[in-house]
């Protein structure tokens, strides 16, 4: 049996909404879309929607235990230097450059350690 469904989305899970909100914002350069603060915001860059949420209570011991997340978020650019300088200004550790057979790219992690891979195409 197959399934329709409407839309698709990245969502990440923290306890620190606000610190999340901050950094996702002034990375992709732009506002949430829907913010309820302490509860829920939605930022839709080209091609991706991406959601961040601050779990209930009755949910905390969910992401309380959790090992480095396993989530990546892959950004596909045109210009991966001025992403590295970008995020260089904002304060953030890039990790080391990688050349592969499709392009190169680099890693970033955001306040809650969630990997960011910022590919360019060759």
């Amino acid at each position: 049996m197959t399934f329709q469904y409407t839309d698709a989305f990245v969502t990440l899970g923290t306890f620190d909404l606000e610190n999340l909100v901050a950094f996702y914002t002034s990375f992709l350069g732009i506002t949430p879309t829907i913010y309820t603060p302490n509860i829920y915001a939605e930022f839709q860059p080209p091609g991706l929607k991406l959601g961040i949420f601050q779990p209930k209570h009755t949910h905390f011991s969910e992401f309380e235990n959790s090992a480095k997340s396993k989530m990546s978020l892959c950004l596909e650019v045109s210009d991966l230097e001025s992403v590295i300088a970008h995020l260089t200004v904002l304060g953030y550790p890039l990790g080391e450059m990688i050349n592969s057979s499709h392009g190169r790219e680099i890693y970033a992690y955001d306040p809650d350690g969630n990997r960011i891979i910022i590919h360019q195409l060759k």
